[in-house]
């Protein structure tokens, strides 16, 4: 077999080592994205946090209901008589025991426990839509793992490929070096070049060894089968400007820091209740025990409504009034920010999808020709008229060309996800994932009006 031929089924065999396998139990981005979204623990602690921060309307709720209080007590008294001077003194002792009730109701707090409740159920919406943010993280987080592991796959592929080529070159150089048409320098080189693709296949297996286990920390299990994705389609939008306006209306980010301004405004209202006068009304029933040397038992029942007018508090009231009103401010900047920040975001993940697309077909015509001119070169060295030199560079641009495309693809992938999550979009509904999605508000429902309980609720 020539040297020409033996070349040229190093590449075609390699070239076939490039195709991955696709087997049956093979991983779709789908079904990573929707298993980040069920196993993912730092979603679930987020989740954790929402159905606490949930108890708040319930703390907040218990202004407007009584206070009951049980008390016992009991006294023990002794006494020592005198009566009689020769027979020595009398003693007595008397246990007396009282038992009661106190009922506190709050008529009026200068409406702070109204404003209380509507503050904490912002909250409670401020929270869903961090959560919300959480949700599209992680799944675009379980997007760029799975594109980085199929990048590097592809690249351990190609680079096998670059390894099995100089292999052929280096035995060619030999074969020629032998039959006295080569050099020493002409297999030295191949040498070289032999020993520095170990050292990048190497490198090669190590990116994807950490990129798999990226993968494991995020959707939750080892990846199998993984395959090139493609770009996102589902909720892509028809231009920049609609992504932008759809950003505004949808991304949590702003939606969470609205509904946080929004809790601070009643938060201002809360702390000027302190300077308005508050009623309650209080009830006692008390029974009172004595032995049979103390008088009789006796009932004992009061009702009584207290106004409390506060004049002066030392100025504390008036600080937290001005620093309820500070916060409020700074939460409307932030949501200026927010909004500043997503556009930002929006526009640069366009951007990049688009740079990114339009790399694929560049890059695609750059290995068209990078093939063809190492293919010539090849013959050429093989009739005399190249170096293996010559060789070595025509595959270097060939090895550059097809991993600069498998990086353009994964960076198309990722930015476009990354647009659709931008926008707020990026969510089981918007995917069609198959998984069932989590209902914040469940167990808000279950717990919004509870007046007892040491359980917590099932949110399911």
């Amino acid at each position: 077999m020539s040297i020409l031929r033996r070349t040229a089924l190093a590449v075609a065999l390699a070239s076939a080592a490039f195709v991955l396998p696709q087997g049956a139990n093979a991983e779709t981005l789908t079904g990573a994205m929707a298993k980040a979204y069920e196993n993912n623990p730092d979603l679930n602690a987020a989740r954790a946090a929402l159905r606490a921060i949930d108890e708040n309307v319930t703390i907040a709720k218990a202004g407007y209901r009584p206070r009951v209080s049980a008390v016992s007590e009991y006294e023990v008294t002794g006494t020592k008589l005198d009566k009689r001077p020769f027979f020595g003194q009398q003693k007595t002792k008397q246990l007396t025991s009282s038992h009661g009730i106190t009922v506190t109701q709050q008529i009026f707090d200068g409406f702070q426990t109204l404003n209380r409740v509507k503050a904490a159920e912002l909250n409670v919406l401020a929270s869903r839509e961090q959560l919300h943010a959480n949700e599209i993280s992680i799944l675009l987080a379980a997007v760029e793992s799975y594109a980085n592991i199929a990048r590097d796959q592809q690249v351990v592929a190609i680079r096998k490929q670059n390894l099995a080529f100089l292999h052929e070159q280096l035995n060619a150089a030999n074969a020629r070096l032998d039959v006295g048409e080569g050099t020493r320098t002409d297999v030295s080189l191949a040498q070289a070049e032999l020993a520095a693709a170990k050292a990048l296949l190497t490198a090669a297996i190590s990116q994807l060894k950490q990129s798999e286990a990226a993968y494991v920390q995020i959707v939750g299990v080892a990846p199998s089968g993984i395959k090139q994705p493609a770009a996102a389609k589902k909720a892509m939008p028809a231009s920049l400007d609609a992504a932008v306006a759809m950003g505004y209306q949808e991304n949590p980010t702003i939606l969470s820091a609205m509904r946080s301004a929004d809790a601070a405004g009643y938060n201002v209202r809360v702390a000027e209740g302190t300077m308005l006068p508050g009623v309650s009304l209080q009830g006692d029933l008390y029974k009172s025990v004595n032995n049979d040397a103390g008088p009789a038992d006796n009932l004992t029942g009061a009702l009584s409504a207290r106004v409390v007018v506060p004049l002066y508090q030392g100025g504390a009231e008036y600080g937290q009034i001005r620093q309820a009103k500070e916060q409020l401010g700074q939460r409307q900047i932030l949501v200026d920010s927010a909004r500043l920040e997503v556009q930002r975001t929006i526009v640069s993940a366009h951007a990049q999808y688009e740079a990114s697309v339009a790399a694929i077909g560049a890059i695609r015509q750059q290995i068209e020709a990078a093939n063809m001119a190492l293919n010539g070169v090849v013959e050429e060295r093989n009739v005399g008229q190249r170096t293996t030199l010559d060789v070595l560079n025509a595959q270097q641009n060939v090895l550059d060309a097809k991993e600069s495309l498998v990086s353009a693809q994964r960076d198309a992938v990722v930015a476009s996800y990354s647009l659709i999550a931008a926008m707020g979009a990026l969510t089981v509904r918007s995917q069609g994932l198959e998984v069932t999605e989590y209902r914040a508000e469940r167990h808000f429902e279950k717990v919004k009006d509870k007046w007892f309980g040491l359980r917590t609720v099932d949110s399911n």
